[in-house]
């Protein structure tokens, strides 16, 4: 039986993700704060910013052949009211904690010349007004991945990004929104949080995810970065073949809507 360490695991797409992979035989261990409310996971109370109780969580792993990152969250707000505490706990969960737990992972990983797998956003290539520090968290993680996929390339360890369109999880709910200089900002940055929201939960579902996430794995040779989700896929297409600043310019267009 293989083993799969998911973090965040108790909602959402890890959640989702947890439930196809026991589908298919792994054994699956979560990591994260609250338990995962399925049978035969093995639950790891854990929060993963601490590095201590990541190491002590993972003397209790006897083997991991998939390592998925997915725990995270998000901050929106305009970028000049945004506190610098608020800046770097979003930095401490999406990139941080991240690499912490890949770092007490690692030596199993290279035991069984296992796989990595880091989630990411369309938010990471193409910068959200009003959501920039949870974009540069995600920029920052492809960036790593990509690192990380040659520096483990010797070892057989696999690395590979996942970057996601809109998806309909509790994400939304559980987002922190930051309404600070909206009238300053003459109600751009609710109109925009509002836009974002709607789309998240006109958004694939959590289930079509994890589909992909478990087909990802099963790869001999992942690619570096996929994406997940019809639109952003013709986005980053688009993205190939369009100046940065044309881009840029659509963007700003789509998630900050006129009155």
């Amino acid at each position: 039986m293989k083993n799969v360490v998911i973090t965040g695991a108790s909602s959402g797409i890890g959640l989702a993700t947890a439930k196809l992979f026991v589908k298919k035989s792994y054994q699956v261990y979560c990591l994260s704060r609250r338990p995962c409310d399925l049978k035969k996971v093995i639950n790891i109370k854990c929060d993963i910013t601490d590095e201590q109780q990541v190491k002590e969580a993972f003397e209790q792993i006897p083997k991991i052949d998939v390592l998925l990152n997915n725990a995270g969250y998000g901050i929106s707000g305009a970028t000049e009211f945004t506190e610098l505490s608020e800046m770097r706990n979003q930095f401490e969960l999406n990139v941080f904690a991240h690499m912490t737990v890949t770092k007490a992972a690692l030596p199993k990983l290279k035991e069984s010349k296992g796989k990595i797998i880091f989630i990411s956003s369309a938010a990471a290539l193409f910068a959200i007004p009003f959501q920039a520090f949870y974009s540069a968290t995600k920029a920052a993680i492809e960036a790593l991945a990509a690192a990380l996929k040659n520096e483990l390339k010797m070892f057989g360890v696999d690395v590979s990004c996942v970057r996601l369109g809109d998806v309909k999880t509790d994400f939304t709910a559980q987002r922190a929104k930051n309404f600070v200089g909206d009238d300053e900002y003459d109600g751009l940055i609710s109109r925009s949080i509002a836009v974002m929201e709607r789309d998240e939960q006109n958004g694939m579902s959590a289930k079509t995810v994890a589909k992909a996430l478990y087909k990802l794995s099963r790869k001999k040779r992942m690619p570096v970065m996929i994406t997940v989700g019809l639109r952003y896929q013709f986005l980053v297409f688009l993205n190939n073949l369009v100046p940065m600043n044309i881009v840029n310019k659509i963007i700003g267009t789509m998630y900050m809507p006129k009155k």
